[in-house]
């Protein structure tokens, strides 16, 4: 069909056709052809977001339309082309278009029996030769190679030009251009949507019209089920809809609060409404149709929100895992013999009683093992154990523990009731502000530079994939020589676990622990939308000047250098398998009154080492972010006044020498280049986003090597 010569040739009312109070009228079409989208009649307009549409056809303006998933944003730009009869083509602009499908590309074709190559053209110059609303959907996933190619044509009057055939391609008098995207060109700072790219402000900036379309009003989203569930149209289904949208609303509601990391669109609650009447069960269709789809460690909670609005559990429900785990538990018991529960209590014993000098170096022997490239064969040994040798000192070999049995390892939000991590939580927000921009720029940098997959290199001679136009002489020089074809290589990265370790000593209350837990919030926000695992953990004691420990010594006489003499304290804030939105309100905790005392450091650290060793990823990285040297009045007051500070200079001097875990570290207010080699300092909150923008990132970067 011959589209270039077509042009509107009907005005049509606004107020007529879409029922909005204006009297605009724009240009349209008579009659269809295979490009324009068929009418849905049911389809219900936003006015605000329709009159962007119609601005957009009517005066020739580039509209962008922003918001959340399933709001109708693409569809909503297709019922306007149908009503007025403008073809409209779609195109999803995924991480797997390149520039070749939307400029073009060479093709083999056979033309008066041989065999030639000819340009054929793609998408993006047909289009902008016709009368044709194309439509770039997903527009924040563009590879940025790709983005430029739109660039031009972003201008209404802006010619494209084509260098594969020496061409200058002006725009059709009636062409469109419409794009729509789930973020507003800042990249991912919601995290619903990895993956997402921060597009480049130049090309924004060229964009005439920009509006948002999301979740609409109760009344608007009930109507616009009902529309699409005629079945459910009357009393008895008007109720179970409405109930419907609500669920939807305490979705979304539990987003925003961090306690669930999925929502329900108003797409979903159609497919919902639609599922309800195939399987004629309300609670089983919103299984198969929405909490399927969320993580296992939510489904509680939303099932919570069903129960509310539905008056029935689901098999998800709190009530009925926790009677599940009470049954389960019960008969485990049962099985387990008398003779068993004691050989376990016996084993539990031992084990908190042993101090192991093995555990306590941090299973120098294996580390070594894995570490040293020259350690000669097991049975000689002889390099390893020189290796050890020199690494420990013999304040190491001191370093002990006068007991173990009052340390506590205890997650946040045990720690705390709900209601005051929320007010907690609420109050490091308030000083988080001014810093919304520094997750999205410190997350695209780190993609870009660290753990992003991109494709940087090319296969060549291959028998198929792309042809590879730069070889094409050699074919027509000797037509016995084959085509010969390329195809993008992908560079395969580590996966990578950030384990953040903050000190929660007294010295760091007031501004110190305010950076520390706006540093943590920032790193576990970005690099888990880099698809990074981040775990943050806190040290602290659970007494100052010994508490239970102390006491336990006294009673027992004061048996002289008793080593550590205090009750740790460590905290676990997120988890790596924790979503940060999960998390977020355990960050607050930090800022709690009473809960900063004395900090031991060495420990500390070999506690996040064996936590961080039990993790399956390649790549481990161990931040400690502190104010400086380990303090408790206790040990030091009863052994040699460098006893904990000596215990963290070889701690750290074995993980750094040793391990194949990296460990930096960042210091509030005090230079800690002292104990770690790879250490920055921050003085200032003011200074926090530039320097984990450029220090950090470059800290990460160092020593990092690409595997192909």
């Amino acid at each position: 069909m011959n589209l270039e010569n077509q042009k509107p040739d009907i005005r049509i009312s606004v107020r007529q056709t879409f029922g909005l109070d204006t009297d605009m009228e724009i240009d349209g079409f008579v009659t269809k052809n295979e490009y324009v989208p068929k009418i849905d009649n049911d389809y219900k307009f936003d006015r605000d977001t329709t009159l962007a549409i119609l601005s957009g056809f009517a005066f020739n303006k580039r509209v962008l339309i922003q918001g959340y998933h399933g709001t109708g944003k693409s569809t909503h730009i297709e019922q306007v082309a149908a009503r007025i009869n403008w073809p409209c083509i779609r195109v999803n602009l995924d991480g797997h278009i390149s520039r070749i499908d939307l400029i073009g590309k060479d093709a083999i074709v056979i033309k008066d029996g041989k065999q030639i190559t000819e340009f054929k053209e793609g998408i993006l110059p047909w289009s902008i030769q016709n009368p044709i609303a194309l439509v770039f959907d997903e527009y924040d996933v563009g590879r940025p190679d790709v983005m430029f190619v739109i660039q031009r044509i972003l201008e209404s009057d802006g010619n494209f030009t084509l260098l594969d055939k020496n061409k200058i391609l002006h725009q059709h008098d009636y062409f469109r251009f419409f794009a729509t995207t789930n973020t507003v060109g800042l990249g991912d700072t919601s995290g619903l949507y990895p993956g997402t790219q921060q597009i480049n402000q130049g090309q924004m900036d060229r964009w005439n019209i920009v509006t948002t379309l999301n979740y609409l009003s109760f009344d608007k989203e009930l109507e616009i089920v009902l529309a699409k569930n005629k079945n459910l149209n009357n009393i008895k289904g008007k109720e179970k809809v409405s109930n419907m949208v609500k669920v939807a609303s305490l979705t979304r509601k539990g987003f925003m609060a961090g306690d669930i990391s999925s929502v329900m669109s108003p797409r979903t609650i159609i497919h919902w409404a639609e599922n309800s009447e195939i399987f004629k069960d309300t609670g089983y269709a919103f299984r198969v149709t929405f909490l399927n789809k969320c993580d296992d460690r939510e489904k509680p909670i939303i099932a919570e929100y069903y129960q509310r609005c539905f008056g029935e559990d689901l098999p998800e429900s709190s009530i009925n895992v926790t009677i599940e785990n009470k049954m389960q538990e019960e008969n485990n018991l049962q099985d387990l013999s008398s003779q068993e529960k004691n050989d376990q209590e016996s084993k539990q014993q031992k084990n908190d009683q042993k101090f192991s000098i093995e555990s306590d170096l941090l299973d120098v022997k294996n580390l070594t093992r894995e570490n040293i490239s020259d350690v000669e064969d097991e049975s000689s040994g002889t390099v390893e154990n020189q290796k050890a040798k020199t690494i420990f000192s013999k304040s190491v070999k001191k370093y002990k523990v006068y007991t173990k049995e009052f340390d506590e390892i205890i997650k946040a939000e045990d720690l705390e009731n709900d209601e005051e991590l929320t007010r907690l939580r609420m109050s490091l927000d308030q000083q988080l502000t001014g810093f919304q921009n520094v997750t999205t720029k410190l997350a695209n940098k780190l993609q870009r530079k660290l753990l992003a997959k991109q494709n940087r290199s090319w296969e060549f001679d291959l028998e198929e994939g792309t042809l590879d136009t730069s070889k094409l002489t050699r074919t027509i020089i000797d037509p016995i020589n084959s085509l010969s074809f390329k195809k993008e290589k992908e560079i395969e990265f580590k996966d990578t676990l950030v384990t953040i370790l903050i000190d929660n000593s007294g010295s760091m209350r007031g501004r110190p622990i305010s950076i520390a837990a706006i540093c943590a919030d920032i790193l576990s926000r970005t690099l888990e939308r880099c698809a990074v695992k981040v775990e943050i953990l806190g040290f602290t004691t659970k007494n100052w000047k010994g508490g239970k420990s102390r006491e336990k010594w006294t009673n027992n006489e004061k048996p002289t250098f008793p080593g550590r003499l205090n009750d740790l304290r460590h905290i676990i804030y997120k988890s790596a398998d924790t979503p940060w939105r999960q998390a977020k309100k355990n960050m607050g905790l930090m800022l709690k009154e009473g809960l900063l005392k004395e900090n031991i450091d060495g420990e500390a650290i070999k506690w996040a080492l064996d936590r961080t060793k039990k993790r399956k990823e390649e790549r481990k990285i161990i931040m400690v972010i502190s104010d400086g040297a380990p303090v408790d009045d206790a040990t030091l007051s009863t052994n040699p006044g460098d006893y904990l500070e000596s215990d963290l200079k070889n701690t750290v001097n074995l993980i750094e020498q040793l391990s194949s875990i990296e460990l930096l570290a960042i210091g509030i207010g005090h230079d800690v280049s002292r104990y770690y080699k790879k250490a920055i300092k921050i003085t200032d909150v003011q200074e926090l986003g530039d320097v984990m923008i450029n220090e950090l990132t470059d800290l990460f970067l160092k020593n990092f090597k690409i595997y192909e």
